[in-house]
């Protein structure tokens, strides 16, 4: 839907009509009460001249309005229309085998350009173009496993050209397609165990960065999950120049404050890696349920799938999946055992 009210003539009329379509696109405020509503809000028509527009609700804020009482009652109402539209979206380009332009989406969901890239990285954590790089890849990962040919496996993942995907495969395979293709078979990974508070851990490296932070009490169970994730890859043990990197992850377990700033190499599905993108904007010292990460994600009712997710991931503490509790706030499963799940909140509580 092309936007119809770019003019103030237009938006004025949107709002003597009490336009729902227009919402989305604009809000008006009212000089006088320095209060703003969205176009269908219902109540007194203001006076015209007392009336100016803004493009989204944040310019109308940083004037100086505040939404009023109705506009505050439509507050819920607004935001599942936006959940509906940005989950239309999604499954819009699911369904596409090619790349969508950001004004095709807006237009296909009736919201403006700038608001929708906005609402939907508020949603799902996600600019649209990432959610739909990072669909493309999960299913690239099964096409390299069906496909006798790495060409077809690309084409057929909705991919456009060689050189497009070869732009980026190493680093979002953190592997040359081949290798993934044969399990990992050439690619080297190095890894070291060290003591810490919590126990065993065991750190490990790839070309791309921290691929494995993985916790326990038996060093030989971790370097046999280790080995299990990467069956065919070519396990190196850490040198002199990875103590350095097994050195800021003990720190950051012991002082989460301090903050993580090692590369990462996060391998996952699209949804999996939503998930573990909203977990590490998660701040330390601080929880939230796995209904609000479902919320945060433009998926309301994957609360299962979310806790799936965070079972899933191997990077502990640099991706914060313990920092995710129930709704009542107890504590639930964790990976590497409450016990540790419980020791780290602590840790980060008493260092707020």
């Amino acid at each position: 839907m092309v936007n119809m009210w770019k003019s103030p003539e237009q938006r004025w009329q949107a709002v003597v009509e009490r336009n729902k379509n227009a919402d989305g696109h604009f809000v008006y405020g009212v000089k006088t009460s320095l209060i703003y509503n969205h176009p269908s809000a219902a109540g007194r028509l203001p006076n015209r001249d007392n009336v100016e527009f803004f493009d989204n609700e944040q310019q109308a804020i940083k004037q100086g309005y505040r939404p009023g009482k109705r506009q505050r009652t439509e507050t819920a109402q607004l935001n599942q229309f936006y959940k509906e539209k940005i989950e239309k979206a999604c499954r819009y380009i699911e369904q596409q085998n090619r790349p969508l332009t950001l004004t095709e989406l807006a237009e296909y969901v009736g919201i403006s350009r700038y608001h929708f890239h906005r609402l939907f990285k508020a949603h799902t954590g996600l600019t649209p173009k990432a959610y739909a790089n990072g669909l493309r890849h999960e299913k690239l990962q099964g096409q390299l496993q069906q496909q006798e040919r790495i060409t077809d496996a690309i084409y057929d993942a909705g991919y456009q050209s060689n050189s497009r995907f070869y732009e980026t495969a190493i680093q979002r395979l953190g592997m040359t397609p081949s290798a993934w293709k044969s399990g990992g078979g050439g690619s080297k990974i190095y890894f070291a165990l060290a003591a810490c508070s919590l126990g065993t851990v065991l750190v490990a490296q790839s070309p791309i960065g921290v691929c494995a932070i993985l916790l326990g009490d038996d060093p030989e169970q971790l370097l046999r999950d280790l080995q299990d994730k990467y069956p065919k890859a070519d396990l190196i043990g850490g040198d002199d120049k990875f103590e350095k990197v097994i050195a800021k992850v003990l720190g950051f377990i012991e002082a989460p404050e301090i903050g993580f700033d090692l590369p990462l190499d996060i391998r996952g599905t699209a949804f999996q890696q939503r998930v573990w993108h909203a977990l590490r904007d998660i701040p330390a010292g601080k929880t939230v349920s796995y209904s609000e990460i479902a919320e945060k994600i433009g998926q309301p009712k994957a609360v299962r799938a979310v806790a799936s997710a965070c079972a899933a991931n191997i990077l502990a503490v640099a991706i914060p999946c313990h920092r995710v509790v129930r709704n009542n706030g107890d504590l639930s499963g964790y990976r590497w055992g409450i016990d540790r799940k419980q020791a780290l909140l602590l840790k980060e509580s008493q260092r707020k």
